[in-house]
Formats: structure tokens, C-alpha cells, sequence
């Protein structure tokens, strides 16, 4: 059943106007305006929103019929509003439906066939407002859920980094390095990987996997992980395992982005553009970018951090140690990235720098050069 049904009738006759009263006055539920030109039926419109329908009209002073359509169906708010036009000027049938006009009854019309028009066309107006109503609703409806959507992937997101962080800190706290240095190479490697062309999707996922790039380092015996001095050549072979470790305490996370990222950055961040890392001896494009975007970022912050056993180097002179192994063991390319934009990574390297030195650690061999030495 419908709501109350709305008529705007235009017409400059009394007369005409009593008439359209008395044929639809019978309806239910009805409400006739009335105007007495076009200008006074564009007011009225104006003021009231629920009009359903409009009978016009043509010849009427100040503004006649069809300038009142033109009006009418170039107004966004008015257009849908259908209107019939009532005129016994038969011969502007085709000019006025050219127009828009939805309809037309000549005069003298008949009583009944103007009831059935009104109520087809205000049956179908109220169709297409409820359909227009329904698709805002579920526009709206769409957006809140959208957004809920997308707050609870962020959270996700999120949540995953800090487990990664935390996993991360985890195996740190273990070799007593410091928790900010896992911040600073996820920080350096999202940057690097921005550089190097990855997206800013991906490169997030390197932000988010990086951290767990040393978790391997929980399957190393306390004897070798917190040795104070340098390890020989048996317990550096020990020491090795701890990226083999890492891939197999992350395996299986196929379905997890990040996870996925995190063993492959724990697995190859030692392997050498060379092919002389390990654990499997990867060498150049063979060694997946993230690999080869940790190895960079985790031998700089290894060069330019303080620890037990040594002093932190200066930068130049940290530089000069990477540049001097420029194709041994890092991608070319991507060092030169990395050297270019220096300025960018000594930043992130203040900004997340440490607050408090902790005693011990562990040195990997005195058979290597300092870099990696230093990385750990």
C-alpha cells in the first residue's frame, strides 16, 4: 500500500484545476497543490519535497507549460518527478515527450483513464525513489563495513608486526643485543626495499618481516650465543645454523605475508653476492631481494653500533668497510642505492638509537672480514 499520494496541478483556469479535484479526489490518501502558473508551481516544488506527480498545463501567463518542463527536467531534485501533460493541444504531443515530459491527455479527457495514469505513474516514481533510497542505504551500510574491514586488517597488520617484533626482541634478548637494533633494521630495510623499486605494499611486508631475521638465534646453545670473545672455527659452524634454524621455525606460513617474508630473510640475509654465504651459498639474483636488502641494513647498523667486544666505527669509516665489499658480499646495485641515500639512514639510525648499552654478546669468527663479523 502506498503512502499519501502528492499532485502538483498546474493550471492558469479555476475551473480546470476544480475538475482535476473532483476526478482525483476519490483516490486514497491523496493531497492536491495547486498552481497557477509555472513560476508558482517551481516555488512550490521549492518548499515541498514529497511531490509525486505533476499535471501541467501548457498555455498559462508568466511562465507557460513548456517552460515550466524545460525547468523542471533539467533540475537534479525535480527531474524524477513525472509529469503529465493536461492541454488540448494535440499537435505539440511529439515536442513535449522530445522534452521529457512522461505523458499527455488532450482535453476533454476521460475521468478514469486520468486516475489509472496518475496512479501507473506515481506507482513508478515511488519504485524508483525506494530503489534510490535502498541503494543509499546499502551504499552507507557498504562504507561502515568497508572501513570496519579495513581498521581490523590494520590491527591485523599490526598485530603481526609486533609479534614479529616481539619474536624478533626475543632471540636478541637472548644474544643481549639491544631491542632497538630489530627496530632500526626493519625501519632501514623498508626504506631500501622502497628505493630499490619494490612497492609500498611490499616494501611493508619487509618492514613487518625483517625483524625475525635473527630468530633462529633462540636454537643456539647458551655456551656459543653468549661466548664473550671470538669463536673458533667449530663453534662458528654452530653459530651458522642459526639461519637454517630460522627458516625451519617459520616454515609453513604460506598463507601468512609476513611469515612467508621472515623465512626468507631469515634464511639468506648471510648469504654473499659471491655465493661464498651461507647456509646454502646463494649467489647474485639467486638470493631473494629481501635477503639481499637485511644483509645491507644489518652489517651498517652492525658497523655503526657499540657492542662488548668494540666500539662503534665511524660512519665514513663503516662506509668505506661496505663500499671495499661491494660485489663479495652485497648486490652491487643495491649497495650503490643504499650509498646514495646514506643521508636517510643515518637518520633512521638516530632517530631509533640506543638508550642503554648491554653487557655480552657474541662475535661469529675471527676468520671472516669485520663486516660480517660484526653482523652477527
Amino acid at each position: 500500500m502506498m503512502d499519501t499520494i502528492t499532485v502538483l496541478a498546474v493550471d492558469d483556469l479555476e475551473l480546470n484545476l476544480r475538475i482535476m479535484r473532483d476526478v482525483l479526489k476519490s483516490l486514497d490518501d491523496i493531497e492536491i497543490l495547486e498552481a497557477r502558473n509555472g513560476k508558482e508551481a517551481l516555488n512550490c516544488l521549492a518548499q515541498r519535497s514529497d511531490v509525486d506527480i505533476v499535471l501541467l498545463d501548457l498555455e498559462m501567463p508568466v511562465m507557460n507549460g513548456f517552460e515550466t518542463l524545460r525547468h523542471l527536467k533539467m533540475h537534479e531534485r525535480f527531474r524524477e518527478i513525472p509529469v503529465i501533460v493536461v492541454t488540448s493541444e494535440r499537435s505539440e504531443v511529439k515536442r513535449i515527450l522530445e522534452m521529457g515530459a512522461n505523458d499527455f491527455m488532450a482535453k476533454p479527457y476521460d475521468p478514469g483513464e486520468l486516475k489509472l495514469r496518475v496512479m501507473n505513474h506515481v506507482r513508478t516514481k515511488k519504485l524508483g525513489d525506494l530503489t534510490r533510497d535502498m541503494t543509499g542505504v546499502l551504499g552507507k551500510e557498504i562504507v561502515r563495513k568497508t572501513m570496519a574491514l579495513q581498521r581490523a586488517l590494520s590491527f591485523s597488520k599490526e598485530a603481526e608486526f609486533e609479534i614479529s617484533l616481539r619474536l624478533g626482541r626475543a632471540a636478541e634478548y637472548r644474544d643481549l643485543e639491544t631491542g632497538m637494533h630489530i627496530r632500526r633494521i626493519s625501519e632501514m630495510s623498508k626504506k631500501l626495499a622502497l628505493l630499490c623499486g619494490l612497492s609500498a605494499e611490499e616494501s611493508e611486508i619487509v618492514r613487518h618481516a625483517s625483524p625475525l631475521h635473527d630468530v633462529g638465534k633462540i636454537g643456539i646453545p647458551d655456551r656459543i650465543l653468549l661466548k664473550p670473545g671470538k669463536l673458533d672455527m667449530e663453534e662458528f659452524q654452530l653459530m651458522k645454523l642459526h639461519a637454517a634454524i630460522g627458516g625451519k621455525i617459520l616454515d609453513n606460513g604460506d598463507k601468512f605475508p609476513v611469515i612467508s617474508a621472515g623465512r626468507i630473510i631469515a634464511l639468506q640475509h648471510h648469504e654473499k653476492w659471491d655465493g661464498s654465504g651461507y647456509p646454502h651459498g646463494l649467489a647474485g639474483s639467486k638470493i631473494h631481494i629481501y635477503g639481499r636488502i637485511v644483509m645491507v641494513t644489518d652489517i651498517f647498523d652492525a658497523l655503526t653500533s657499540e657492542r662488548p667486544y668494540k666500539k662503534p666505527f665511524p660512519l665514513e669509516e663503516a662506509f668505506e668497510i661496505m663500499q671495499s665489499d661491494r660485489g663479495v658480499f652485497f648486490d652491487p646495485e643495491l649497495l650503490d642505492l643504499f650509498m646514495d641515500n646514506r643521508g636517510e639512514f643515518i637518520r633512521i639510525k638516530e632517530e631509533f638509537g640506543d638508550h642503554a648499552a648491554r653487557k655480552g654478546s657474541c662475535d661469529d669468527s675471527d676468520k671472516l672480514p669485520f663486516a660480517e663479523n660484526a653482523a652477527g
